[in-house]
């Protein structure tokens, strides 16, 4: 063992050894390897856990510094620092005492290997074995672990510490484009890989906004920003107003909208940088909800003409933006086609 010793607790309960007792080495007893999760916070455990932590002859952890042990201690649970071996461990159940076991990070690997291979030789009457699991991880507790990830990246990678907004910012379109084309290519494996490197994105720029000498914020306050932000623009989900289609959603959600910006323009808060096509489909758009009859610019250049097809197809309810990429594509297949019958013939790059 790497720490304190464990032995065989005798029990003054039990009856003493005589020929019309049985020996308490004949009741072999039980383990319990208890996990918890990181992702929640030390002292949260199921009842189950309770139940075998107070009932348990002895309780077991080979790390001092487990993030348990204060909370175990405070409710008066007696815990030992102690690394047995699978043998030892059978041995102090003898007599049919209970051993509760604290798993480490990794989950004690040796020990169950160990425990296995004693089950397996037929040699040894085994404990009863048991696996229980103290806490559960809640939805998203994994971003977690994203968040201790990225803060570690931050302080040791040469390359990700001396980055910043602006440096980041091509990285953030170019994951969005390629998130947009595992959507439509309709890949599964690849849209959850393109939806964690957008996530990234996300966590890279918060963690970077920590370091910010006059207005630092946090992933915290990102994420308490938005789900404030829903919370209001859905009155009829967390308040009492009610809708029962989606344009009356929309409805809610462009009023509160204009409370919450108080612009005095429908074009404020579009972005200018983004493709022309989806600009133009904003545009129109604005209008359109605003009420505004505002007639098209009128001239024989092709970028009026494009912003009238684009102002069209937003009429109509298609992306301008999707539908080129999708016409593209086919181009790009009839390219090839003729590429295979006739040979390329190069190209200008």
């Amino acid at each position: 063992m790497n720490a304190t010793s464990i032995e065989a607790t005798p029990d003054p309960r039990e009856p003493q050894e005589s020929e019309e007792s049985p020996k308490p080495d004949d009741t072999p007893g039980r383990i319990v390897l208890l996990t918890t999760s990181h992702r929640v916070a030390p002292g949260l455990l199921s009842w189950p856990a309770w139940q075998a932590l107070r009932t348990a002859d002895q309780v077991l952890c080979a790390d001092g510094g487990h993030p348990q042990l204060p909370y175990l201690r405070e409710a008066g649970i007696a815990v030992t620092e102690a690394s047995p071996t699978a043998e030892e461990l059978v041995d102090a159940c003898a007599g049919g005492h209970s051993v509760v076991v604290v798993a480490t990070g990794e989950g004690e690997p040796a020990l169950t290997d160990g425990l296995a291979r004693l089950a397996g030789s037929g040699r040894v009457r085994m404990p009863e074995l048991e696996l229980l699991p103290a806490s559960y991880d809640l939805p998203g507790a994994r971003l977690l672990d994203l968040v201790q990830v990225m803060d570690r990246i931050r302080a040791e990678c040469p390359w990700s510490s001396r980055q910043t907004h602006e440096g980041l910012t091509k990285y953030g379109i170019e994951e969005a484009y390629e998130l947009v084309e595992a959507i439509e290519k309709g890949d599964r494996d690849e849209l959850r890989e393109e939806l964690g490197d957008v996530l990234l994105q996300v966590v890279f720029h918060a963690r970077i906004a920590e370091e910010h000498p006059d207005t630092p914020f946090s992933i915290d306050d990102v994420a308490g920003g938005i789900v404030a932000k829903l919370i209001h623009r859905h009155p009829h989900v967390f308040g009492e107003e009610t809708a029962t289609t989606p344009e009356e959603v929309k409805e809610h959600w462009l009023r509160t909208k204009a409370e919450e910006k108080r612009r005095t323009s429908v074009t404020e808060g579009i972005p200018l940088h983004q493709p022309g096509l989806a600009l133009a489909a904003k545009l129109s758009s604005r209008a359109r909800t605003a009420g505004l009859d505002v007639p098209l610019p009128r001239t024989d250049t092709i970028g009026y003409e494009l912003l009238a097809l684009a102002a069209r197809a937003e009429s109509e309810g298609v992306d301008p933006e999707a539908a080129l990429r999708a016409a593209a594509r086919a181009y790009r297949d009839a390219i090839r086609e003729a590429e295979a019958v006739g040979g390329p013939a190069g190209g200008e790059d």
